[in-house]
């Protein structure tokens, strides 16, 4: 195998595709990429044997068709290490030599029958397509509510929720709830299925325009993403988290009797500065809502305290005072991007309710008083 690769977008591939390799394992195969060259691109695989991977790279030039296996961290290491506009990759039996410019490596290898079965994509069995756009929205829009190595581990994932062509992703760490909804195409009848963090995560890289096609399949094991990208095209195949999701619906309040509209990014600042004035024992911010102005406040003893006011122009409701965890909060307000935000809540011990139209919901548990 020879081939000439352009520096930057073999970095970035190989940057993507080692999301999927294993950290640590007995086998070392699994700690590998592989690499094939034929019909004048490069494709890369890689699988932990739970996530795979294969991306195809159109920025080469392919003068000796080929396959190898070789350790990802390192040849990573090596092409970021480069300066050269160019490297080439030239591999002999197991070996591979990396030229750049005056700088030459050689990296010792596997034999590429020995890794894994990595899935083929089949266009027969798509479950829905969705752009590029609305998909990695819908990620970032959800992902970050998700447990992390929680107990119950069907909320260590997203829950794909679609009906027909509308779909609802779906994630909680049991204080907080994060509802994204968005459109998808191709798409009849109804599916339910838990995705990994960790997959999704790798989604929302692999998408590297907003035009990108996206198009998912799953059965009851596994889910794919094909994305048809400029860049080239990638699959993504993971297995479903196991387990029923917490019934969400029933979660979200409906008879909220207190509102108002505030400015996202006035709200998410304010935010910031009251939590200045918390600690890790006392990690919560008091929130005063009245006729005209709402008043963030956060106290630690040893410290000292803050106090920041924002006017409200349409508050509905008798006076309210509630305390959030201002990290959990000021998560939420990252991921949109409206101008407007609605806050809903009912007293003071309840849940309070963060919404922007139909397209995100965000429910967060107060602390105590």
């Amino acid at each position: 195998m020879k081939v000439i690769c352009d520096r930057l977008a073999l970095s970035d591939a190989l940057g993507i595709v080692s999301g999927v390799v294993a950290r640590r394992t007995p086998s070392p195969v699994l700690t590998c990429v592989r690499l094939t060259a034929e019909n004048g691109q490069l494709a890369m695989a890689a699988t932990d044997t739970e996530a795979s991977l294969r991306h195809v790279m159109d920025q080469v030039e392919v003068e000796k068709d080929g396959d190898l296996l070789i350790p990802a961290a390192k040849l990573l290491q090596i092409v970021k290490a480069c300066a050269a506009a160019t490297v080439t990759l030239n591999a002999k039996g197991h070996h591979l030599q990396i030229i750049a410019a005056d700088s030459q490596f050689k990296l010792n290898g596997y034999d590429p029958a020995e890794s894994p079965e990595i899935p083929a994509f089949d266009p027969g069995s798509v479950d829905c397509t969705i752009d590029g756009g609305t998909l990695t929205s819908l990620v970032s829009r959800s992902l970050f509510a998700a447990a992390d190595e929680h107990s119950r581990y069907a909320i260590n994932g997203v829950l794909f929720d679609r009906e027909e062509k509308k779909l609802r992703m779906v994630a909680t760490d049991g204080r907080r709830l994060a509802v994204a909804a968005g459109d998808c195409s191709v798409a009849e009848g109804t599916r339910k299925c838990i995705v990994p963090s960790k997959a999704l995560g790798l989604v929302r890289q692999l998408v590297s325009s907003p035009d990108a096609v996206v198009s998912i399949s799953i059965d009851d094991h596994h889910v794919t993403f094909h994305v048809d990208a400029s860049a080239g095209p990638s699959t993504l195949t993971s297995t479903l988290v196991e387990g029923k999701f917490p019934p969400f619906d029933d979660v979200i309040p409906k008879d909220q009797d207190k509102r108002c509209t505030i400015d996202r990014e006035a709200l998410r600042t304010a935010i910031g500065q009251a939590a200045l004035l918390t600690s890790e024992e006392s990690r919560s911010v008091r929130m005063r809502f009245e006729n005209e102005q709402l008043t963030l406040s956060s106290h630690v003893p040893e410290m000292g305290e803050a106090v920041v006011q924002l006017p409200l122009v349409d508050w509905e409701g008798d006076e309210l005072e509630i305390n959030f965890n201002p990290t959990l909060l000021g998560d939420a307000l990252k991921v949109i991007d409206t101008e407007q935000v609605l806050l809903e809540f009912k007293s003071s011990n309840k849940p309070g309710v963060l919404r922007t139209g139909r397209e995100f919901t965000y429910v967060l548990v107060p602390l105590n008083l």
